[in-house]
């Protein structure tokens, strides 16, 4: 389980508006031989984490999962995988997560991956430094972040994975948004509800605080406190149209209409998407509505639905992983 953690000195998130650290560990896994071969290049994968979560978790995994090192050590071993190597960036916030999204309100998360950390990984690994051999991929915000940043940056990957990605945004947050009121009055407002969230006084609101983290990166607002604006009246739970018009904005359901990021996606090698049946989100059916926009788009893809929820997924890896890694490999270039 070859692993180098890193300490990368961010320039781009140097007095982010959070007072999140611009120094950060990047976690990144070199397959069995690394070392016996100097001369040998590897594509690169970069797994994107779940809101809420870091680098150093997917790596890790518990005692339940295996991290991601020693899946990829077994399947590499087994002859299932093809030898890769993969970064696992920390893109955690105050608010839990940046989407991997330039946002006002917290920082520029997309750049950071793209700009900052990729250079950094081609110039000190034996990467293949090329979209043909530099794949994304991840789970949840991961997943969306992974089928984002493939649309927004064309050539920068040539193939993408997303595992239950965000889709479709009014099956996944609205639903969740008169929760969020409750928890907010509960707390005596979101001032009171970040304060408590912070110091740790009791256990948080994770509904409540996954909305404020996703209003933080879809709608920043300065005039706001903490600089972002909500999509729901806090009295009403009514809907704010045009903050709500701002998320749309970044769902992928509403991204592939646009032809340039529908171009991005055609390129690729491989675009797989799967999500479980039972997803407690429903990200099964913004996928199925996803799929639908691709066909409209003539974008081709692999799509599968798996018996399962949201949750506890990470045996999903090997399948997708070895797909990756083949579409990757120099063998297939």
């Amino acid at each position: 389980m070859p692993l180098s953690i890193l300490e990368h000195d961010s320039a781009l998130l140097a007095g982010n508006p959070c007072g999140d650290p611009a120094r950060r560990e990047l976690w990144v896994y070199t397959p069995p031989g690394y070392e016996d071969d100097p001369a040998r290049r590897y594509p690169v994968l970069w797994c994107l984490v779940g809101y809420s979560g870091t680098g150093a978790n997917a790596v890790q995994g518990n005692r339940w999962s295996p991290g991601l090192a020693a899946r990829l050590d077994r399947m590499i071993a087994e002859r299932r995988c093809a030898p890769v190597i993969v970064a696992f960036p920390d893109c955690f916030t105050r608010f839990g997560g940046s989407q991997y999204v330039n946002s006002a309100a917290q920082g520029p998360y997309e750049d950071y991956v793209c700009d900052e950390l990729i250079p950094f990984v081609d110039a000190n690994f034996r990467t293949l430094p090329d979209a043909a051999h530099r794949g994304v991929f991840g789970k949840s915000s991961g997943g969306y972040g992974a089928l984002r940043l493939t649309m927004r940056r064309p050539g920068l990957f040539g193939a993408v994975v997303s595992h239950s990605g965000d889709a479709g945004f009014w099956f996944c947050y609205q639903p969740t948004f008169a929760a969020t009121v409750a928890a907010l009055a509960a707390a005596g407002g979101v001032e009171r509800f970040v304060e408590k969230l912070e110091s740790h006084e009791k256990k948080h609101d994770f509904i409540a605080m996954g909305t404020l983290g996703m209003a933080a990166c879809y709608s920043p607002d300065a005039s706001q406190p903490f600089g972002f604006a909500l999509p729901m009246d806090l009295e009403t739970g009514a809907l704010i149209p045009d903050v709500w018009e701002r998320w749309k904005a970044f769902d992928p359901v509403e991204m592939v209409r646009e032809t340039k990021h529908a171009d991005a996606l055609r390129s690729l090698k491989l675009l797989f998407l799967d999500c479980g049946s039972k997803d407690e989100w429903q990200h099964h059916l913004g996928l199925r509505l996803l799929a639908k926009r691709l066909d409209e788009a003539g974008v081709a893809y692999e799509l599968e639905e798996f018996p399962d929820s949201h949750r506890s997924i990470s045996y999903r890896y090997e399948v997708s992983l070895p797909k990756l890694a083949r579409a990757l490999s120099p063998d297939a270039s």
